[in-house]
């Protein structure tokens, strides 16, 4: 069985309720028609319902819940439920009911915050900032959680290394260069998503150009510092560092480059210096080994919301939703 297999068998076993904002894209309804003739989550729509009936022509939206934000039957409660989140931030109920009606990003994470939703996916049409911007106003961060950071969730075919080619590669979607003491939080969260998604134990690599000493630069420090701090703050997690990629994934690089190390060969969890090389990482993997790149998939949040690309095809956001299930699952 596939990874994307298992994380829709989960999602079906305890169905959530997953909102798909971006009705006016025909890859977000055929995606919707996916997941519910699967029976992997019930799907709300956010928009106006004959328009979402002309765009999904030849498709069964019949068991979706549509709603139009303007004749919503809660507008009034989720305005004033924006407006007490936001207040301290220059809110007025006015702009609240002006968001909530203009912008289903803002809706549907509205939704998702008052409990009537148990997560949001979008991307396929709004940026990546505006996504996570309004996560971030109105889902905020878990108790307990220091900072958002967001993972690509990569299957590469025929690979001996990972959990049976399966990695975590982070922060490769939103955190542009993050100090030592955020590497560390990121190395933390990434090894939960590990755990809850591939349900394998994480090892985590703390990536860099040098192993072990063998290069001096600031950049080296910083992964070094962060692997120091993530050591003493998360003992439980199996995490090492400073690793070059092939002695932190190649059992006998790993051991020729970094002798005595529990980690270094073995990673499956890994955490890139800066957001740059982590980008760069996922699309090569993705585009030269025809890897499965699911994500970008937010950690840190206390509700999921996650992030598409948008290049995505239907299949991608299918799978992107399935994850965002077995994410609220876990959120209980």
């Amino acid at each position: 069985m596939s990874f994307i297999d298992d994380i829709k068998l989960r999602a079906k076993k305890d169905k959530k309720t997953i909102i798909l904002p971006e009705t006016g894209d025909r890859r977000t309804l055929e995606a919707a028609n996916t997941i519910l003739s699967e029976d992997l989550a019930n799907i709300v729509l956010i928009g106006n319902k004959d328009d979402i009936s002309k765009g999904a022509e030849g498709l069964d939206l019949s068991r979706a819940t549509i709603i139009d934000p303007v004749k919503a039957d809660k507008l009034d409660a989720y305005v004033d439920l924006l407006f007490e989140l936001r207040k301290n931030k220059g809110m007025t109920p006015e702009k609240a009911r002006e968001l909530l009606t203009t912008q289903p990003l803002y809706f549907g994470v509205t939704m998702v915050k008052a409990g009537d939703a148990d997560g949001m996916v979008a991307g396929a049409v709004y940026s990546t900032a505006d996504v996570l911007r309004s996560a971030l106003q109105v889902i905020k961060t878990a108790p307990g959680t220091k900072m958002v950071s967001a993972f690509f969730l990569m299957v590469v075919p025929n690979c001996e290394y990972g959990a049976n080619g399966t990695f975590i590669f982070a922060d490769s979607g939103l955190n542009q260069n993050p100090k030592a003491e955020e590497l560390a939080e990121i190395a933390a969260s990434s090894a939960k998503s590990f755990e809850l998604l591939v349900e394998t134990e994480p090892v985590v690599a703390m990536l860099s150009h040098s192993t072990k000493g063998s290069a001096s630069h600031p950049d080296v420090d910083k992964v070094v510092e962060a692997t120091r701090i993530a050591k003493e703050a998360y003992p439980e997690i199996k995490l090492d560092g400073e690793f070059q990629l092939d002695a932190a994934i190649v059992p006998s690089v790993g051991a020729s480059k970094a002798p005595g190390s529990d980690v270094a060969g073995k990673a499956n969890v890994l955490v890139f210096p800066d957001l740059d090389s982590g980008n760069i990482g996922y699309k090569l993997t993705q585009r030269l080994a025809k890897a499965e790149a699911y994500g970008p998939i937010t950690q840190g949040l206390d509700r999921p919301v996650n992030d598409l690309s948008r290049g995505c095809s239907a299949d991608d956001i299918v799978g992107v939703v399935a994850i965002t299930a077995v994410q609220a699952q876990a959120n209980r």
